[in-house]
């Protein structure tokens, strides 16, 4: 009557244990501990609006669910919001988990309509590779145009292709949409030669139809995305810092912020600063989860949730930033090296003048800024000039960083 428990003995191979996956029981508070043992990466899916993004994103997780090495979700589970679900588009990016037999993954589903740009420029932002799914169907549209410029505006190199719908599709139309892809992607400033593009059905891989062109064709692009997009290396030795995504009040428990952990590492017990929005908010870290895992510490690329002690949902905005105390400050006028899309690069044809004010997007902020030129009243669509941009409310900006202009819905 008494459980008895064999243990067997079992010789592994060191070189093979960074690939294994472990299985760490629960806490006493039931949440389960996140054990780092693979390199983790960060992508996500981009691409023009009904294209297939969310659909393939769902097919990732049901086939390497089958493997066990993630949970499937399905469309609906990525597409949460009511309004997504009621108007059949992603409006604001989606975070899911998987692994392959090299890697963890976060993977960010971007919303492809006009509408969302700026909630795609906040999801691109935490990626180290994209995939691009273009419809066979239709070929590039407009923003698989802007997306693929905000990506290289953002910093990210690393894309592969899924061109999807080939069910739908016949030769003539993948080889036609394949060759405008890759003209696409040389005109932006990616090698569009080189550009590893694979052909496949998404749906048919999520109702298990033609595995040639479905499931094969979503392992044919994992393996892709193991071999073709770099494992990133992170900066973990500078002060912690990660640009808040969203806010959330957890009912006795306080405020939860989540966001990518842009560098450093973040334990619990630390004190930090939120800064930005012209706010500064004094706090201490008492628990990171990552996807729902309790974390021992968080490290630069991971999308995490951390409590904070003593702070209200209202004291935090998204686009603020929470790091070390007094390794960041906010500013309200910055020097900047801007360049002026021309209109053939998804631009606009009009000048700019002196002291026009556009919205401004950097890491996961959007605010209202001027431009002030030097020592000339007109910028002309083309032109690569210095200026001084005077943002509505200081923000936290660092030397180097990246920013996107847009004016209306028009990446500028």
């Amino acid at each position: 009557k008494n459980a008895q428990l064999f243990v067997k003995r079992v010789v592994v191979d060191a070189s093979t244990v960074r690939c294994l996956a472990t299985v760490v029981p629960p806490q006493p508070g039931g949440k389960q501990i996140y054990k780092r043992d693979k390199p983790h990466c960060n992508v996500g899916t981009i691409g023009h609006v009904d294209h297939g993004k969310t659909t393939l994103t769902a097919a990732i997780t049901k086939i390497l669910a089958e493997k066990k090495l993630a949970k499937y979700k399905t469309y609906d589970d990525i597409d949460n919001a009511p309004e997504e679900r009621k108007r059949g588009i992603t409006i604001n990016s989606a975070h899911v988990e998987y692994q392959t037999s090299k890697r963890h993954y976060g993977h960010t589903d971007c919303p492809g309509h006009l509408d969302y740009i700026k909630n795609m420029i906040t999801g691109a932002h935490q990626m180290d590779g994209a995939i691009l799914v273009v419809a066979a169907t239709d070929g590039p549209m407009p923003q698989t145009r802007e997306h693929l410029i905000l990506a290289k505006q953002i910093g990210i190199e690393s894309i592969v292709v899924y061109l999807n719908k080939a069910d739908a599709a016949d030769n003539e139309m993948i080889e036609l949409a394949e060759i405008e892809l890759r003209e696409l992607m040389s005109e932006i400033g990616f090698k569009g030669d080189e550009v590893p593009i694979i052909v496949g059905s998404a749906l048919c891989a999520l109702e298990n139809k033609n595995p040639e062109i479905g499931r094969d064709s979503v392992l044919k692009l994992l393996d892709t995305v193991d071999e073709k997009i770099p494992t990133p290396i992170r900066d973990l030795e500078k002060p912690f810092l990660l640009p808040v995504e969203h806010v959330y009040s957890i009912p006795g428990r306080g405020t939860v912020v989540t966001g990518r952990l842009e560098r450093g590492i973040l334990k619990k017990g630390n004190e930090c600063e939120i800064a930005g929005h012209g706010k500064l908010v004094k706090t201490t870290i008492t628990g990171i989860e990552m996807f729902h895992k309790t974390l021992e510490e968080a490290q630069a690329g991971d999308s995490i949730g951390a409590l904070l002690r003593g702070v209200k949902r209202d004291d935090i905005r998204r686009g603020m930033v929470l790091a070390k105390p007094g390794s960041v400050s906010a500013h309200d006028h910055i020097e900047a090296q801007v360049y002026c899309l021309k209109k053939e690069e998804g631009g606009r044809s009009r000048p700019f003048i002196t002291t026009q004010f556009c919205p401004m997007f950097s890491r996961t902020f959007d605010i209202v800024a001027q431009m002030l030129f030097k020592d000339k009243e007109l910028m002309m669509p083309g032109e690569d000039i210095h200026m001084t941009m005077k943002l509505n409310q200081p923000m936290v900006l660092e030397q180097g960083q990246r920013f996107t202009l847009r004016d209306g819905k028009m990446t500028i």
